[in-house]
């Protein structure tokens, strides 16, 4: 008579379910990462598009100071539409360079909630193995 000690001291069930639970976290540890991988690679594309307006930024703040100089200049000559031409063109380079750094501004708000997703799905993740326990 063979006798499977491993099921009558329910071993075997024991073992079971701990294979079961390292299957399922092992399939969870691969959605995390993948997660993670989606995204790093949108916090990177976030951080390029956040380098690139700090270009533009400074290279418009270069232009706008230069034309704020003349125009400043242009204010004390005497012809009026001299005048008004110079301050359109200064107050059309003053708008597009607080554009830019209105969109700037938005999109380093967003580049400092990176990995918002993973962090939230790994403290459920946490919450749920503490119930477990």
């Amino acid at each position: 008579m063979d006798v499977n000690w491993l099921s009558a001291l329910g071993i075997d069930a024991f073992m079971a379910r701990w294979r079961a639970n390292v299957i399922e976290g092992a399939i969870a540890a691969e959605d995390r990462l993948e997660l993670a991988r989606l995204e790093l690679l949108e916090q990177k594309s976030r951080l390029i598009r956040l380098v690139v307006l700090g270009v533009a930024v400074a290279a418009l703040t270069i232009v706008t100071l230069t034309v704020l100089s003349i125009a400043l200049m242009a204010h004390f000559w005497d012809s009026p539409q001299r005048l008004t031409a110079v301050w359109t063109v200064a107050g059309t380079w003053l708008v597009l360079w607080a554009g830019l750094l209105a969109w700037m501004y938005v999109t380093l708000r967003k580049a400092n909630n990176a990995f918002a997703l993973t962090r939230n799905e790994l403290a459920q993740d946490w919450r749920a193995l503490k119930e477990r326990l």
